[in-house]
C-alpha cells in the first residue's frame, strides 16, 4: 500500500510566500518609481518626498511628449521597423530551423555551432562590419538598412529555438503525410507549422524586443532625424549640460505599454514556447 504523503507545513507556504512578495516587490519598484518621476513637477529627479505619486503630481510631460514633441512620429518609425523584423525573424527563423531539425547535409553541425558562437560577441563588435556593408548595400541611414541589421542579430537565437522545437514534433507525422500524398512543403505549412505555433510566438516576440528598444545599432546606423525610433528619440531628452527627466520618464513608460500589452496576450504560448523548445521529446 502506498504510503500517503505528509501535509507541507504551513511555515514553507510562509517562506515561499513572503520570498515571492519581496522578489515581486523589488522588479516592480523600479516601475514605479520611474512613473512616479514622469508626474513631477519640472526636471525634479530626486525628492524627499517618499511616497511613489507625488502631493503635486501633474501629467505635463505626457502632454509635453504628445503635443509637443514629435513622439508619434519616434513611434511609427519603431512599430513599422519591429513589425518588418519581426516578419522577417519568423520567416526566416520556421524555415531554418526546419533545414537544420530534419535534413542532414554537410556542414549542418558546423553551421549551427557558428550560429550560436555569434552570441558569444558583443554587439559592440559588429557596428563596424555592419556599419561597412550597410554602406556597400546602400541602405545606410534607411529603414531597410535598420532591419537588416537586426534580423541578423536576431536570427541565431530565433533559428535555435525554432530548431529545438521542431525536434520535439514527431517525424511520423510527417511520414503518414506523405504517405497520403502530401508533398514536403505542403506538409511543413499545414502539418508541422501549425503544430510549432508556441515557437513561433516566442521568435516573433524576441524579434519584436529585439527591435522596439535596441539603441546602439540604431545610432549607428541612423542619421536622419526624421527615421529616429523610439529609443533615439527619446535620447533627445538629454543634453551634456541638462536631462529633461521627467519626459524621459514618461516616454519611458509609455514605451513599455506596447510590450507589456504583448507578453499578456500572448502569455498563454509562452509557457509552452519556451519549455518545450529545450528538450527532446
Amino acid at each position: 500500500m502506498a504510503r500517503l504523503e505528509k501535509t507541507t507545513p504551513l511555515w514553507k507556504y510562509v517562506i515561499i510566500y513572503a520570498i515571492l512578495i519581496m522578489v515581486t516587490a523589488i522588479t516592480v519598484f523600479p516601475i514605479i518609481l520611474v512613473f512616479g518621476i514622469s508626474l513631477r513637477p519640472g526636471n525634479m529627479l530626486w525628492t524627499t518626498d517618499l511616497s511613489p505619486i507625488p502631493a503635486n503630481a501633474t501629467f505635463d510631460a505626457y502632454r509635453t511628449i504628445f503635443y509637443e514633441k514629435p513622439f508619434f512620429r519616434w513611434l511609427f518609425n519603431s512599430t513599422i521597423v519591429s513589425f518588418m523584423v519581426t516578419v522577417v525573424g519568423v520567416s526566416l527563423a520556421s524555415t531554418a530551423g526546419y533545414a537544420f531539425s530534419r535534413y542532414k547535409f554537410s556542414g549542418r553541425d558546423a553551421g549551427m555551432i557558428a550560429l550560436i558562437a555569434t552570441q558569444m560577441f558583443p554587439v559592440t563588435m559588429l557596428l563596424l562590419p555592419l556599419f561597412l556593408m550597410l554602406i556597400k548595400l546602400k541602405v545606410y541611414d534607411t529603414f531597410l538598412g535598420l532591419v537588416i541589421a537586426y534580423s541578423a542579430t536576431a536570427l541565431p537565437f530565433c533559428i535555435w529555438q525554432m530548431k529545438g522545437y521542431y525536434d520535439t514534433i514527431p517525424y511520423s507525422l510527417e511520414e503518414a503525410a506523405s504517405i497520403d500524398g502530401c508533398s514536403r512543403v505542403k506538409t511543413f505549412y499545414q502539418i508541422v507549422l501549425p503544430l510549432a505555433a508556441p515557437a513561433l510566438v516566442i521568435t516573433a516576440l524576441f524579434s519584436f524586443m529585439s527591435a522596439w528598444s535596441e539603441y546602439l545599432v540604431a545610432a549607428v546606423i541612423i542619421i536622419d532625424k526624421r527615421l529616429y525610433t523610439l529609443p533615439l528619440g527619446l535620447k533627445q531628452f538629454q543634453s551634456n549640460f541638462d536631462t529633461e527627466w521627467g519626459l524621459y520618464a514618461a516616454g519611458a513608460v509609455i514605451v513599455c505599454i506596447p510590450v507589456v500589452a504583448l507578453f499578456l496576450f500572448l502569455s498563454r504560448w509562452l509557457i509552452s514556447g519556451l519549455t518545450l523548445g529545450s528538450v527532446k521529446g
